[in-house]
């Protein structure tokens, strides 16, 4: 049986890069995928795929993560549409800054912690009832080597990831009791964000894969994804408030990230 079968997963930021790898295995796993987001074409085309491609169901509701009721309304559709909510993945990432520490303005630093913390808190708020209710329940957040090594240029995101990481954690400690596990994922894929860096600052990119011991960016549907398919299932009931380096282990000695900035 796939290790799914039955299951029903919200997905933020699954129009494009590890959220759509994410949600494209979780369908191959038999689960059923509510794509929560903000672009609609991209969300809709992620949709068409896993109906088309792999035959699972999907649905795509618009999200704004930022908005809570945008991001209550994600988690309320999937339990209208099919009963339950098994598994939530907060991945949505958007509107940061490659820029200097004393440049970064208030409102960018609110919009770092507003999608990087309180999206994940609105929607694992929302979903923990139904899941306190069947005893069963896996958050999975995307976080980063970023905000681990705090990288340069990057704050909000840093700060961001950080503040997810120790959220995660403690849903972690006190839901555990009622078979609810949370755990975050680090991940090094090639993303559209990552092709874009690597155009922009092309050998602090090669330098990047130069420190990166399998020398190369995870694929988001076969590096990535598959993490999170074990995650989501019932082999991980034992596991929680761990992160998961996926990043084929740039994480051991940490990666250098210095771009140059003018």
């Amino acid at each position: 049986m796939a290790k799914l079968e039955g299951r029903a997963a919200v997905i933020t930021g699954a129009g494009d890069g590890i959220g759509r790898g994410i949600a494209r295995r979780f369908a191959r796993e038999g689960a059923r995928v509510l794509v929560a987001e903000k672009d609609e074409a991209r969300g809709r085309a992620t949709v068409e795929e896993i109906r088309d491609e792999i035959g699972a169901e999907a649905e795509f509701v618009a999200t704004d993560v930022t908005q809570k009721a945008a991001v209550d309304e994600a988690v309320a559709g999937c339990v209208s549409r099919w009963g339950q909510v098994d598994i939530v993945v907060n991945n949505a990432w958007g509107g940061g800054s490659t820029s200097r520490l004393e440049e970064k303005t208030d409102d960018l630093m609110r919009h770092g912690f507003s999608v990087g913390v309180m999206a994940a808190f609105w929607s694992m708020q929302a979903a923990f009832p139904y899941m306190k209710e069947q005893s069963f329940g896996r958050f999975i957040n995307l976080c980063s080597l970023n905000g681990v090594n705090a990288h340069m240029f990057t704050a909000e995101y840093n700060i961001a990831k950080e503040g997810l990481r120790a959220l995660t954690r403690t849903a972690a400690r006190e839901w555990a009791p009622h078979g609810i596990v949370a755990n975050i994922i680090c991940p090094a894929a090639e993303t559209a964000a990552y092709k874009a860096f690597a155009e922009w600052s092309p050998e602090n990119a090669a330098d990047l894969l130069k420190q990166n011991p399998m020398g190369y960016m995870g694929d988001p549907e076969e590096d990535i994804a598959p993490v999170a398919v074990f995650l989501a299932s019932e082999d991980a009931r034992y596991m929680t408030g761990n992160t998961l380096f996926v990043d084929g282990g740039g994480h051991i000695n940490g990666v250098s990230w210095a771009p140059e900035l003018p």
